[in-house]
């Protein structure tokens, strides 16, 4: 089965049935990984070298099994046609991106702050409880740029390069960075492994996002900020989506926000004005164009090979 055919079977299954309520394999894999770090993981006294290795340990250990098993189960032909887009839908969630941002302009768009306040908790890191509307929507867009990255053309990106075992060792190790890789006292050198592996494998396919950002829109304002911002920002691969992101739309992002009871001010990403509730929608529609262009020349590719 061609790579496009099975990129579209796959976001048809997204479209249809969405992301699993019960049953979502990365549950099952989220609990594994809470084993091994309860395993794994070791006093704050330890030596810097030994948490690391540690923590690469139990890395491979929750990854490396699994990406194998795939490995030599989609070596069949038979076996590798039906599973590759049924892989390839459990390591994209485009339609749940897009769920989950909307519940957060819904309540916007009636003013009723506490109801988003709930809604942007369950995508973003920071602390809400003290968010006003400009904020909660900043926090939004930058999650939604982020995350189609992350969520929905990274695992893409790598289903092209290494098949169903690609994604599905892409989106287990972002699983494992979004667990073990914050920069707090418990995870900085246990999750070192985890967020730099991430890191490298979220290089290549957050420019080829970013550079789908410049192309889709005003593409002058996006690789200015690309270009201007990025560098500025903390995180090598977020940073160059969220400021091509914000380029692209013409708003205003970045900025203070508050993580783990700490005041962290981040760069100031895009130009123009301030976000109004609309950008939501014009953040998400942002994915969608990228996603069709994505598997339009996917599709051109193989057409023209």
């Amino acid at each position: 089965m061609s790579i496009a055919l099975t990129l579209f079977l796959a976001l048809l299954l997204d479209i249809l049935l969405g992301e699993p309520k019960k049953w979502h394999p990365l549950v099952f894999f989220g609990q594994w990984a809470n084993y091994l770090e309860r395993l794994f993981i070791q006093s704050l006294h330890a030596s810097t070298i030994k948490q690391k290795a540690y923590g690469f340990l139990a890395w491979a250990l929750a990854v490396l099994p699994i990406s194998f098993v795939v490995f030599m189960l989609t070596r069949s032909e038979f076996l590798n046609q039906w599973l590759s887009p049924m892989i390839l839908y459990f390591c994209i969630a485009p339609r749940s991106l897009l769920q989950h941002t909307l519940a957060v302009y819904r309540p916007l768009q009636q003013g009723d702050l506490a109801q988003a306040r709930l809604a942007i908790a369950m995508i973003v890191s920071r602390e809400t409880e003290q968010m006003d509307a400009l904020q909660i929507r900043k926090a939004t867009i930058e999650t939604t740029l982020e995350n189609g990255a992350d969520a929905v053309f990274a695992p893409i990106f790598w289903f092209m390069i290494a098949g169903p075992v690609g994604a599905l060792f892409y989106r287990l190790s972002n699983t494992l960075d979004a667990m073990w890789g914050y920069k707090n006292t418990r995870y900085l050198q246990f999750g070192f492994a985890a967020a730099r592996l991430d890191d490298v494998l979220n290089w290549l396919p957050a420019r080829l996002t970013a550079l789908s950002y410049v192309l889709l829109g005003d593409s002058k304002m996006a690789w200015f900020c690309w270009r201007t911002q990025s560098p500025l920002c903390e995180s090598p691969n977020a940073g160059v989506v969220m400021s091509a992101g914000a380029g692209c739309l013409n708003v205003q992002l970045g900025g203070a926000a508050i993580y783990h009871g700490f005041l962290k001010n981040k760069a100031i990403l895009g130009v123009g004005r301030s976000a109004v509730n609309e950008d939501i929608k014009r953040a998400n529609l942002l994915i969608v164009l990228t996603t069709l262009l994505w598997l339009g020349v996917i599709f051109l590719g193989e057409f023209v090979a």
